[in-house]
């Protein structure tokens, strides 16, 4: 029974690094046989992981159709850039109000990892490590409605990251160091309890990749700026 148990949860996460590192690509839909055999797991448990993981937002079930993964359609990334500044700045507000010394420390645990990948070049590691800071800070802010949103931005924040944190995207190298910076000051300010300047920061974090990611994103034809502007997130 254990064993069944931990076979689950291994085939959950792993599955949801997956689609984090786009090794399952967006809008993907998922062969139940095969991934029943690699996870070495029966049908029924897989299914339960499968809708574990959609109501997280990782993949979509349809009827007759089985597990997508979460696509990125134009009207998601739309609304991504609208939530995210927002969004992040209320949970690093409340983060720095709640925060306690055992997830503090959980956060420069993280830090530290995440530095270890910046120096060893690992773009998978790095977007997922970012998203794991990030999720501590979710969990810092301990608000059940802030939560759900933050965990399903950080799955499309960490997808197009993918792009951001490639060291072999030379220009991005001073952006990406600046990020890792940011994070040092987001573990002093929430450690200091300064919950104005944790959700500054935040606003200021966003912008660093913003125009990166929107440039990746934004198809040639839109003329619209798919976010709201620095000045306006902060209203």
């Amino acid at each position: 029974m254990q064993e069944g148990k931990s076979r689950k949860s291994g085939c959950a996460e792993d599955l949801k690094r997956r689609v984090l590192t786009q090794d399952l690509e967006p809008g993907v839909y998922l062969d139940e046989t095969e991934l029943a055999e690699f996870y070495g797991i029966s049908r029924p448990p897989l299914r339960e992981v499968l809708r574990e993981l959609a109501g997280e937002g990782y993949v979509v079930l349809h009827e007759n159709r089985g597990a997508q993964v979460a696509p990125m359609t134009h009207k998601t990334l739309r609304n991504f850039f609208m939530a995210a500044p927002m969004i992040y700045a209320a949970t690093s507000r409340l983060a720095a109000e709640h925060a306690t010394q055992a997830q503090i420390m959980r956060l420069k645990d993280t830090q530290l990892l995440f530095r270890a990948a910046i120096r060893d070049g690992d773009t998978a590691q790095r977007a997922l490590l970012n998203e794991k800071f990030h999720t501590i800070v979710g969990e810092m802010a301990d608000n059940e409605f802030l939560m759900p949103s933050l965990r399903r931005l950080l799955i499309d924040h960490t997808r197009i990251s993918m792009t951001f944190y490639n060291p072999r995207k030379t220009s991005l190298s001073a952006a990406r160091e600046t990020a890792a910076d940011h994070h040092d000051q987001f573990i002093a300010l929430i450690e200091a309890g300064d919950a104005e300047e944790a959700a500054a920061l935040a606003i200021a974090h966003w912008e660093l990749s913003r125009v990166e990611i929107e440039s990746f994103v934004t198809p040639t034809a839109l003329t619209e700026p798919l976010g709201p502007a620095l000045g306006t997130a902060r209203n």
